[in-house]
C-alpha cells in the first residue's frame, strides 16, 4: 500500500470535508466518492491544489448496474505529472438525473461525456453539444447498458438491389437455444449429435 496516495486521499477528504468527499484504496489507486451535484467542485480543487496538480485528463467512463436505484457510476480519470499519480473519481445517478458537465474544468471531457452519453444514456448538464458519437443516427437504445440485447435492435446492410445502405429490424435465422456452458472436458447434460454413434 502505496503510504503516499494514503496521505493524498487524506488530504483530498479533509480538505474537501464540506463536500461530504469520501476516498479509497483499490487495487494500489486512489478512489474518490462524490455526489453529482459537488462533482465540479471537486475535479477543480484537484486540478488547482498544489498537493494535487491533476491538471491531465484522461477518460470518463460509465458503469451500468441495473439492479440498483441509482444504476449508473460514472468515473474519471485523472492524472498528475508533477505527483506522478493518478486518481479515480466516482459518482452515482440514475437515468434521468444529469451529472454536471465537466468541460468547464476540463474541455477534454467533451467527446468523453459524449460517448457515455450514447453508450448508457447517462445525462450531463451544461455540456455544448450532448449529441451521440459513435453509434448511428436514429440508433435505437444504448448498447453498453447490460439490459440492451446482444443482437441489437436493427441491422444495418448494404442491399445491392437499391444501391444503399438499409436499416431493418434483427430477424435471427434459428431460435435461441438453452447452453449449459460446461467445458466438454467436464462433459454435458445433453446428447451432441453424433454422439449416438459413439455409444456402439
Amino acid at each position: 500500500m502505496d503510504e503516499n496516495l494514503i496521505d493524498l486521499g487524506e488530504h483530498i477528504a479533509s480538505e474537501l470535508q464540506e463536500l461530504g468527499v469520501t476516498y479509497a484504496m483499490a487495487h494500489d489507486e486512489l478512489v474518490l466518492h462524490t455526489t453529482g451535484d459537488r462533482i465540479i467542485d471537486v475535479l477543480r480543487f484537484l486540478r488547482d491544489d498544489p498537493s494535487c496538480q491533476f491538471v491531465c485528463f484522461i477518460d470518463i467512463c460509465g458503469v451500468d448496474y441495473p439492479a440498483r436505484e441509482q444504476r449508473f457510476d460514472v468515473v474519471y480519470h485523472l492524472l498528475s505529472p508533477y505527483q506522478n499519480t493518478r486518481v479515480r473519481v466516482k459518482v452515482q445517478t440514475d437515468e434521468d438525473t444529469p451529472v454536471p458537465s465537466a468541460v468547464e474544468v476540463f474541455p477534454a471531457a467533451n467527446w468523453f461525456e459524449r460517448e457515455a452519453f450514447d453508450l448508457y444514456g447517462i445525462l450531463f448538464s451544461g455540456h455544448p453539444d450532448l449529441r451521440r458519437i459513435l453509434t448511428d443516427y436514429g440508433f435505437a437504445g444504448h448498447p453498453l447498458r447490460k439490459d440492451f440485447p446482444m443482437t441489437g435492435h436493427v441491422e444495418v446492410r448494404y442491399d445491392d438491389e437499391k444501391k444503399k445502405v438499409v436499416y431493418e429490424p434483427v430477424k435471427l435465422v434459428q431460435e435461441f437455444r438453452n447452453f449449459d456452458y460446461l467445458s466438454p472436458w467436464e462433459g454435458t447434460e445433453y446428447e451432441l449429435p453424433g454422439d449416438e454413434k459413439a455409444k456402439n
